[in-house]
């Protein structure tokens, strides 16, 4: 089995999920996406982040088809971080080819993430383009550190089996969408594909 996990506080849930999820399955011939519900990003500041219940109810609600599983397993399990819950996953399901997914800006800040390299070695990692970021991701200090594992987006279709570490690009329709941006404008930003 092939899934792809996509976490974050989903402060709204919004199409700019939803298209890099759609992207995801398709390109990496994923069985499923796991959007991980954070109860909290421990580099952002918890002003103005909803509920965790009622994060995980807008992100159910959202249309992105069967193939997408919204959980708040982190809270379930009590962990505050991306490494910590990629290790209880792998613990428990050995036979699963998990993939972490996320936003060319998130690779950006990734070098911020408690245990990022661990992180690069327990999951093929694929980067998402989002525009105005692919650039300075990629010279950013985790995207520079990475580098040397790049796979060809060509290999998309067998990604998730690949060995750890490893990081692909993917590029495809792309939103200017973001939690962040959504609320500082009270969920009326364009999108930018």
């Amino acid at each position: 089995m092939r899934i792809g996990l996509l976490g974050g506080s989903f402060n709204p849930p919004h199409e700019g999920h939803a298209l890099i999820t759609r992207l995801a399955l398709r390109r990496l011939r994923l069985d499923r996406i796991w959007w991980l519900v954070t109860p909290g990003n421990p580099l952002k500041s918890l002003t103005g982040l909803a509920a965790l219940k009622a994060r995980v109810e807008a992100a159910r609600g959202l249309d992105v088809g069967p193939k997408v599983v919204v959980s708040d397993i982190e809270a379930q399990i009590e962990s505050r971080f991306t490494y910590d819950t990629l290790r209880w996953l792998k613990r428990r399901a050995p036979r699963v080819h998990f993939v972490w997914i996320m936003g060319a800006d998130n690779l950006r800040q990734f070098h911020r993430w408690r245990h990022w390299r661990a992180i690069a070695d327990l999951v093929p990692i694929v980067v998402v383009d989002r525009p105005g970021s692919t650039l300075s991701a990629t010279s950013g200090r985790a995207g520079a550190a990475l580098a040397r594992w790049r796979v060809p987006e060509r290999e998309a279709a067998r990604f998730a089996a690949m060995r750890p570490p490893a990081l692909l690009f993917l590029h495809g329709r792309r939103s200017k969408l973001s939690s962040t941006a959504l609320r500082r404008t009270g969920g009326d930003a364009e999108d930018g594909s």
